[in-house]
């Protein structure tokens, strides 16, 4: 086994990180940006794949993958992992670092183990979950809330997109419907690298989120439906307008957040409107809605509060509602030993760090019901995330990594 004499001096090279960052981010480039498209089960997420199982294999990692598609990959070595990873699955116009350094971060911090010839007490691992975004198959989170067992693989499995597809014929059709079984292996610990998405850490000069909880998530889809007609000769006080509807559920949802409070959010994201021409009153909306908070009773009178008004504006207008529940996760508490570890960690090494709720979801959050888990954030330039111009500078991402690294050394001698 080793001792911190032999591992305080490690440091990740920022220059293999960043070029393996560029080369999975060539795969589903969008044109003219730094962005990337590689929504999960599509043939851009198959060669990423791809191409991160090759890394794993030139490390000589013993690699799994399992029934929903998710590909763990372990050091040789004794006892239950200290696990890292993220997902590799991106929006339709994502960057390069969501998701992706929390992976390829993993493969550098093992490289930079094997490279120093370092011997654990607990192997090292690191993973890639599937359809951690949901902008494909909802909900978000897919892979990983299967791997800990909140899903069973059957009922993942007959999901359908938004392109009609199946998550099973998809897995099956790029060649990632994998034999591990599942619920997976459960890691000794799990922590995730991820950029922060915000522009908290940014603002405040902080270099090292050390993130103590992820806000709960509500995604519902409404449909309304009313009665398409003519948009010169109809009278307003005759109209059955689920476009109206839509809109004023757009507007009292930044209303309801504004009045519940931060750390609340909410986002009409998608509004579909059928027959969607300009004379013609629509005969159907469907919009989606995202309600987010780090306390679930907040989250539950949201709910409500959102429904009661959609009921009744709905019914004011003449109009029917069906709703349809796309995700729904409580708000997650991370293992406050590991969360203490990230920040001790990040301040040995000289760097700031701030204690900070995460906004969006993550795949630790899945693996926080099966071990203890915990984050490291670091710094997005603007706050700007799920778009080709999301940037995190070689420095940041270089703490960022060191800051894992040390804080999977001392989990790997527990």
């Amino acid at each position: 086994m080793t001792n911190s004499n032999e591992t305080s001096a490690l440091s990740i090279s920022i220059d293999r990180l960043q070029q393996r960052l560029a080369e999975l981010a060539a795969i589903g480039a969008i044109e003219g940006t730094e962005g990337c498209a590689r929504l999960a089960l599509t043939d851009e997420d198959k060669a990423g794949r791809d191409l991160v199982v090759t890394w794993m294999k030139d490390l000589g990692l013993d690699i799994t993958i399992d029934g929903i598609g998710n590909v763990i990959a372990v050091m040789p070595g004794e006892g239950a992992p200290v696990m890292c990873g993220s997902h590799i699955d991106t929006v339709r116009t994502g960057g390069r670092y969501d998701g992706n350094l929390g992976v390829l971060a993993g493969l550098e911090i093992i490289e930079t183990v094997q490279g120093a010839g370092v011997t654990l007490a607990r192997p090292l691992a690191v993973g890639f979950f599937t359809d951690e975004e949901g902008a494909r198959f909802a909900p978000d989170m897919l892979g990983s809330l299967v791997y800990v067992g909140g899903m069973a693989l059957e009922e993942a499995l007959d999901i359908e997109g938004i392109d009609g597809a199946f998550v099973g014929a998809e897995l099956e059709r790029i060649g990632y419907d994998g034999s591990a079984p599942l619920p997976g292996l459960v890691p000794h610990a799990f922590v995730e690298l991820h950029v922060e998405q915000g522009p908290v850490l940014e603002i405040e000069g902080i270099t090292v989120g050390a993130v103590e909880s992820v806000q709960g998530i509500s995604w519902t889809e409404v449909v309304v439906t009313g009665q398409s007609n003519h948009a010169g000769t109809t009278p307003m006080h005759l109209r059955h307008d689920p476009g109206f509807v839509a809109a004023a559920c757009a507007n009292f949802a930044r209303e309801l957040a504004l009045d519940i409070g931060h750390p609340h959010v909410a986002t009409v994201g998608r509004i579909e409107l059928h027959p969607n021409l300009v004379n013609v009153v629509a005969a159907s909306a469907t919009f989606t809605v995202d309600l987010r908070n780090t306390d679930e009773q907040k989250l539950q009178e949201s709910e409500q509060r959102f429904m009661e008004f959609l009921t009744a504006t709905a019914d004011a207008e003449g109009c029917t509602v069906e709703t349809r529940t796309l995700a729904r996760f409580e708000p997650v508490i991370f293992d406050e030993t590991v969360v203490d570890l990230v920040e001790q960690t990040a301040t040995s090494l000289g760097h700031s760090v701030k204690r900070m709720p995460s906004g969006a979801g993550h795949d630790a959050q899945m693996l926080a019901r099966v071990c203890p888990t915990a984050m490291v954030f670091t710094p997005s330039v603007d706050g700007i995330s799920h778009n080709p111009a999301e940037y995190t500078s070689p420095e940041d991402l270089e703490a960022g990594t060191n800051v894992l690294l040390h804080t999977m050394l001392a989990l790997a001698e527990t």
